[in-house]
Formats: C-alpha cells, structure tokens, sequence
C-alpha cells in the first residue's frame, strides 16, 4: 500500500487517464479521489459515475446531456455528467458495463476532448481528466467482444491495481483502528477499544468484502456494544463464525471429523460451533504459517504475538520443530 500510494501520488499531477483494478470493496473510488484532491484539478469538481447503476436506455443522456425536444420529455436543455466535470475530474466506476454504442461516444470524448449532447450536430469542449474503475477482467471482456479494444487502450494509460485486504493483513490493524474511531467519533462514543480476542477475529477473517465489509463490521460493533471495550459478541455473526477450509487443509489440522456410515466410513463437515477456542486457533495459526511458507517471523507478526509465544503454542500442539522456520 504504501508502494501505491507512492504511485498515486507520482500519478495525480499528470492529466493521464487511469484505470483502477481491483475487488468489489477495496476503495477504487478512494483512490480515484485521492487522485483528483492530488491534482492540478482538486479545485474543480470530482464527479463520480456508477456505469452499472445507470439503465441502459438512460445511459448516453445522463453521461453527455440532450438538447431541448431531443426526446420525448426533453422539455430543456440539460449538460450531462461529462459537462458536470468541465475542468475537473470524471471517474467512471465499473466501466466494464458500459454497454458498446456508449463506448464508441466516450471513445471520441476521450480522443478529441469534445462531447455532442443528445439532439445536437455542434461538438462542444471539455476539459476533463478521465478515471475509470472496475472488478472485472477487461482483457476477458476484450476479447469476448464486449468491450471495444480501442477504448480498453485508451483507459489503461497508467494503471494501479488494488490488492485485496486479505493480502495486505499488515494494514488490517490500522485500518480497523481508524475505523473504529471513526465510527465512534461519529456516534458520539470516544475512546473505544478492541479486546485482544475481537483483534484476533478480525485478523482471522477473510473479508471476501475487502475494506467495506471491514467498515461494516466495525460499525456493526460501535453500534450493538455497550462497553468501552469491544468484544467478539459485538462483532458482526460472519466475523465470529470460523470458516470451514474447502480446499483441503493444512498439514496437521482436519477440516472435517469422520464419522462411521453403513458399508465404511467417510469424512464430513464438522459444525465450526463444536470446535474449541484452542481447535480454532491452532487452525489459524498453522493457516497462517502456511501462508508465510512456515517463517515463524513472518506469521508472529501476522498474528500479532512474539515468536517465542508462537513458539510455545507449535510446542504445546505438537508441530514438529523443522515446521518452526524463523523461530
């Protein structure tokens, strides 16, 4: 994160088109504003667009405008969304949805900074930096026919991927510390806090929702909450209940019980609310040395415990010492 920060920062002086990659909830429009606040521009408006939200009868009206008997109900004139951002910014959120005969109108914006409302022959100028957003593989949509490949250059002048928060666990802390106090801020309830078994929750988490669901979360929690300290029973019922491994299993820890049925025996599903607290953590634990490839130092960190407590909890478990790299 701070490598692209870094690169927004480089980036926003410019007026260089930018496409913003990443999951749904990992802040695209965050960073799209941060780029216009960054910008030569922050003084002019930022004008945000959800393609997908936009019906697609209604979709070339809203973003380039009409002129008056244009249409039935085309009762003056109207600037579009496009014209709204004269001098500012034009950030495009999900712009893979954008449906084809669109494309081609925002292509020529794009190229000859002009745009023609609806029921007019004259061009008028616009001076708008462009910054598009989406979740899906534009590449696929490419060369699926969906999305036109000229346009799909034009966009992707500078690029900025946004990493999932399940792959930036270091940040987690900090960002459920800023939202906590945001959120108690807001509500009137200062001085807040995360038990240390809440924190090991939400570090555990997946959060398939990526920052948002993380947000939600934490407000969920300043709002059912009755204390100055926030527990595991505030937290939301997604973030409390472990998550069952699909895809096989660490090394050591069963995802499933067997149990006997006529004929043999087979594996199934345990219920996560049958599991003890020292079955879930030793779970996590060994989840999260897997995914540091068994550096002790790394996963400690992670976990946020020292390395001698990682240390003895591989000990009391059993986890042979050749498993324990960084110890």
């Amino acid at each position: 994160m701070q490598r692209l920060l870094r690169l927004v920062a480089r980036v926003a002086p410019t007026d260089s088109t930018v496409l913003i990659l990443g999951e749904s909830g990992t802040g695209k429009e965050l960073v799209a504003r941060s780029i216009h606040v960054l910008s030569r521009r922050a003084q002019g408006p930022f004008v945000p667009v959800n393609v997908a939200a936009l019906p697609e009868s209604l979709i070339e009206s809203e973003l380039f405008g009409y002129a008056k008997g244009a249409f039935t109900g085309a009762t003056n004139d109207r600037p579009g969304l496009v014209e709204e951002a004269h001098h500012g910014t034009l950030f495009l959120d999900e712009i893979g949805d954008m449906p084809l005969p669109t494309q081609v109108r925002l292509l020529r914006t794009l190229e000859n900074s002009e745009v023609r409302r609806l029921g007019e022959n004259t061009p008028r100028l616009v001076d708008v930096r462009v910054v598009a957003a989406t979740h899906r593989d534009l590449q696929a949509l490419v060369a699926d026919g969906r999305l036109r490949a000229d346009l799909y250059y034009r966009l992707n002048v500078v690029q900025i991927e946004l990493p999932a928060l399940r792959e930036r666990a270091g940040d987690l802390g900090l960002l459920a510390s800023y939202f906590l106090d945001r959120a108690a801020e807001r509500m009137g309830r200062k001085g807040l806090r995360f038990t240390p078994d809440a924190m090991a929750l939400l570090v555990r988490h997946d959060w398939p929702g990526n920052v948002r669901e993380l947000e939600n979360a934490i407000e969920h929690a300043v709002s059912v909450s009755e204390g100055a300290w926030l527990g595991p029973a505030d937290l939301p019922a997604s973030v409390r209940t472990p998550r069952l491994l699909t895809r096989g299993t660490v090394e050591g820890v069963p995802a499933a019980d067997e149990i006997a049925f006529r004929g043999g025996r087979t594996r199934a599903p345990r219920d996560p609310d049958l599991r003890s607290l020292d079955e879930v953590t030793r779970e996590h634990v060994l989840r999260v040395l897997s995914r540091h490839q068994e550096n002790a130092t790394a996963a400690a960190r992670t976990l946020g415990v020292s390395r001698t407590t990682l240390w003895r909890m591989l000990k009391r478990w059993g986890v042979k010492r050749d498993a324990r790299k960084g110890c």
